[in-house]
């Protein structure tokens, strides 16, 4: 079992004609994501050298209608990413993950508005993140494919190269994953730490959870207490920026301690209190798991 992607998963990807967009596809046919279609604007029916088995169209409806799609990638520029999820949201995909970095921030606040009114069933993962995987079943996003293992641990966070650690400390200690949910650093993103960990804590196919947070806004808190009211299950975390300097944001766009809140500190101390095991250093986050469930 996994969540949000799995061997069901047809995926159409935006941008598939840019250089990055190509790039990823070809990583995930080679993974084994079935991806059924490309869409940019004004290219439909165009070929992309080495996607040639991939057919093009010119929008997403016609990518939904033809090609059967139900999950959306977007790796589109920031200028036009935020009309790209809007357009795969009215053609009907349900799932949309946006790898795209730099969208503006009044953009995201439209889309968030937009799908909040008319399109309540989408889930949208991102932007500014990694992406999903489940192993062995579906690779959506930038991730390296090759470190990840099937196994039971659910993996959550903010952070993508602290997603990439995670995973990679997990399969050294032989703990498959579920399915592994890169959410993003952006300060308005669809996907939150409680909805991922709602979906682990219905999965029987998760066993236990790791989350990654970081400095900035208060989302570990209200993840923590989520976590203490209705999780069942084993949960290990880290809270990365524990060293940044209030005021200064530290990679991500929200991460970045201000008005006295958003402390490494204040999120480290929710999440202790809610009898979650947190790793001192980004180094002992495989242990701290394997300790949490052996």
């Amino acid at each position: 079992m996994s969540v949000l992607v799995g061997y069901d998963t047809r995926l159409v990807v935006q941008g598939m004609s840019g250089s990055t967009g190509a790039f990823h596809t070809k990583q995930a046919i080679e993974y084994g994501t079935r991806v059924v279609a490309g869409v940019t604007p004004g290219k439909g029916g165009a070929k992309v050298a080495g996607l040639e088995q991939v057919p093009m169209y010119d929008t997403v409806e016609e990518a939904v209608q033809h090609a059967g799609a139900n999950a959306s990638v977007i790796y589109v520029p920031p200028p036009f990413a935020a009309d790209a999820i809007l357009e795969a949201a009215a053609a009907g995909v349900d799932l949309i993950i946006a790898i795209t970095e730099g969208i503006p921030v009044r953009d995201m606040i439209r889309v968030k508005a937009i799908l909040e009114r008319d399109h309540p069933y989408v889930t949208l993962v991102g932007p500014n993140c990694p992406g999903v995987i489940t192993p062995g079943q579906c690779k959506i996003g930038i991730m390296p494919g090759y470190i990840h293992k099937a196994g039971g641990v659910g993996v959550v966070s903010r952070s993508g190269t602290l997603t990439y650690e995670i995973v990679h400390q997990l399969t050294s200690l032989g703990l498959g994953q579920s399915t592994a949910i890169g959410i993003g650093g952006d300060p308005v993103k669809g996907t939150d730490f409680i909805d991922a960990l709602a979906l682990f804590a219905d999965d029987p196919g998760t066993s236990s959870i790791f989350m990654i947070g970081e400095i900035g806004g208060d989302s570990e808190e209200r993840a923590a207490q989520f976590i203490k009211d209705n999780v069942k299950k084993p949960v290990g975390a880290f809270i990365g920026g524990q060293t940044a300097p209030p005021g200064k944001r530290m990679g991500h766009a929200g991460a970045i301690i201000s008005g006295g809140k958003g402390a490494a500190a204040d999120k480290i101390a929710a999440l202790k209190a809610a009898g979650i095991a947190v790793a001192p250093t980004p180094a002992e986050m495989g242990t701290t798991m394997a300790a949490l469930i052996r």
